[in-house]
């Protein structure tokens, strides 16, 4: 029996999120049909974040056990293959791809084993929108100031109940004090992005947080009030939810190490 990691990226337009769903079309659903029948047996793979519809990743990891013939580095290739099958238009892309498979201990689980995840957030700040664009980014045509979005960002870094900033009606349980490590704004052009690491993040966490440093942003709220929401624990207290697609699951870590030393060089 091998288990098998597989590092994942896509785009999250056409699919109703990662979760497989009866009846819909879901990266989860994708990627265990083409194993399926790769490994002649139906698989079920266990993924680290359950994207939403319209979120994109570009290392999203999942793992499977099962006993199969074909050698486990040549999965990607045959994979990506069946992802366009079907498909007679040249120059084709698929919007799933399996960047890398390798064999991992038999206890190892992508979700558990999972360390801290690194989301970034990408706002396009013009005059004018494009429509171009429309599915991988939040379009503002107003002016952002991205430093006053960077200096508010600020309060979030550490460990906190971060309840204000989890979807309402969401269901947790009693836990929701998370730790963030890392928090950043920055501009390039028109291109604003928020890029955040933490060892969790509750359900819409990364939109809420986006939404609310839009508003200080915009000027429509002060940055105090961001550390007000997280003191109060409250949701009303904090932003809108910013539009799925602008969001990227950016990079999953398995080694502590390796998540603290990327954040520090980030600073």
């Amino acid at each position: 029996m091998k288990n098998v990691l597989l590092t994942i990226a896509y785009d999250g337009t056409g699919f109703s999120g990662w979760q497989r769903q009866p009846q819909r079309r879901t990266v989860q659903g994708e990627v265990e049909r083409v194993l399926s029948i790769l490994c002649r047996q139906p698989i079920t793979v266990n993924g680290t974040s359950r994207t939403d519809a319209g979120v994109h990743a570009l290392d999203q990891h999942c793992n499977f056990c099962a006993d199969f013939g074909i050698p486990v580095e040549r999965i990607p290739l045959a994979a990506n293959h069946l992802f366009l099958s079907g498909s007679h238009r040249p120059g084709a892309v698929s919007d799933v791809r399996i960047l890398e498979a390798r064999e991992v201990p038999p206890e190892f689980h992508a979700r558990f084993n999972s360390r801290g995840k690194r989301y970034i957030y990408k706002i396009r700040n013009a005059a004018e929108p494009d429509m171009f664009q429309r599915n991988t980014c939040y379009q503002i045509e107003k002016p952002l100031d991205h430093d006053a979005m960077h200096r508010a960002g600020q309060t979030i870094v550490g460990e906190h109940d971060f309840r204000c900033f989890m979807a309402a009606g969401s269901q947790v349980g009693e836990d929701t004090v998370r730790t963030v490590y890392d928090l950043s704004v920055t501009r390039d052009g028109d291109w604003i992005t928020l890029s955040v690491s933490g060892n969790g993040f509750l359900y819409n966490m990364v939109r809420i947080i986006t939404g609310t440093l839009v508003e200080v942003g915009l000027g429509q709220r002060p940055q105090e009030s961001v550390a007000s929401a997280i003191k109060e624990r409250r949701r009303a207290l904090a932003g809108h939810t910013a539009p799925p697609q602008g969001l990227y699951l950016a990079k999953v870590f398995y080694d502590e190490a390796e998540l603290q030393g990327s954040n520090n060089e980030r600073k």
